[in-house]
């Protein structure tokens, strides 16, 4: 008996190891890639590329989906033969990840050349990313987010803040040097809070005049310097709204590009129904109103193009399932309804 417990354990054992390792030995390849220029040198001529115009990224519609393409090598080489572009473009590239075969996934912004010929020649089109992050398969979305993150932040980091000399990248994109004052930069996320605030039976939304007509969504706002989670979020509800946070707890975090990069950490926070009348800072926010369960559910099936009615006004929609907002919501939702 002992001799067959362990062997199954063993087995057991032996495969969990395989799932780690696997895992473990993409990670190390994928630092490997940034610390060595030959090796990424030599990814790239095996890799696969997302292409991006002005940061805007490159999608296919194929019968009522948006497809996000991985152009290969070859198909890269291509098309920067025909605008008689040498092979160098593609060191242009940020590296973004890797398949779990160690298929290594690039970047590249093709933003000087004439979009209209790529698009024509891929059968496709450069999409805003706004737009393009709620019609694309949410596996791609998180991956559409940080290429265009990495790229716009090194076309923004092209010079030493201190020296203002040129800066330079590595092949992976993972950094950039000032060989001037030896300072090596490496791209960051601003921490922003966002909170779907609660009195216990009703949530609160808000929208700002920027935001599409009808659309209202949880609080958010960035972190001060020398503030933890928590005063964020106590400080942020306190201004915009004009109450007390009583309680709160940490639901999740996200990516998010904009307007640059942004790791959004999503909370839920609790404040006394005695004391939740609200006082609007019109300065931020165009309106705020609490929201009882049955709205909610109702706004979380509308379609912002429902949203429009005869009169001319918009009834309340909410923000997609791909933002960590809609999740806040629906775990609102669970809450009131368990």
């Amino acid at each position: 008996m002992a001799a067959i417990y362990q062997a199954a354990y063993g087995r057991a054992s032996s495969l969990v190891c395989r799932l780690h390792s696997t895992y473990v030995r993409k990670m190390r390849y994928l630092n490997e890639l940034k610390e060595d220029d030959s090796l990424c040198r030599q990814a790239q001529t095996s890799g696969t590329f997302y292409l991006f115009h002005n940061l805007s990224p490159f999608l296919q519609k194929v019968g009522k989906k948006y497809l996000v393409p991985q152009l290969s090598a070859a198909e890269m080489k291509r098309i920067l033969e025909k605008f008689k572009e040498t092979e160098q473009w593609i060191e242009k590239s940020v590296l973004i990840g890797c398949s779990e075969e160690h298929v290594p996934h690039f970047a590249l912004d093709l933003g000087t050349l004439e979009k209209s010929v790529i698009e024509s020649e891929l059968k496709g089109s450069f999409t805003d990313l706004r737009k393009a992050l709620f019609v694309v398969d949410g596996k791609d979305s998180p991956v559409l987010a940080l290429a265009q993150a990495l790229l716009r932040w090194h076309d923004s980091h092209q010079y030493c803040s201190k020296t203002g000399q040129p800066t330079q990248k590595n092949l992976a994109g993972s950094k950039r040097v000032c060989h001037a004052s030896g300072i090596t930069y490496y791209p960051q996320m601003s921490p922003v809070v966002i909170t779907l605030v609660s009195d216990g039976s009703r949530c609160l939304l808000a929208r700002q005049p920027s935001f599409p007509q009808g659309m209202y969504t949880a609080l958010s706002g960035f972190c001060d310097v020398g503030e933890n989670v928590e005063d964020t979020v106590r400080r942020e509800v306190a201004e915009e709204v004009g109450l007390e946070v009583e309680s709160l707890w940490y639901s999740a975090s996200q990516h998010w590009p904009f307007p640059s990069s942004c790791l959004m950490i999503a909370c839920h926070a609790r404040v006394r129904a005695q004391q939740a009348e609200i006082s609007l800072n019109s300065l931020e926010l165009e309106d705020a109103r609490w929201f009882g369960l049955e709205e909610i559910m109702e706004g979380l099936k509308r379609e912002p193009r429902s949203a429009k009615q005869d009169n001319g006004s918009f009834l309340p929609w909410f923000p997609p399932k791909q933002a960590i907002a809609h999740q806040l919501i629906c775990e609102w939702v669970k809450q009131q309804t368990s």
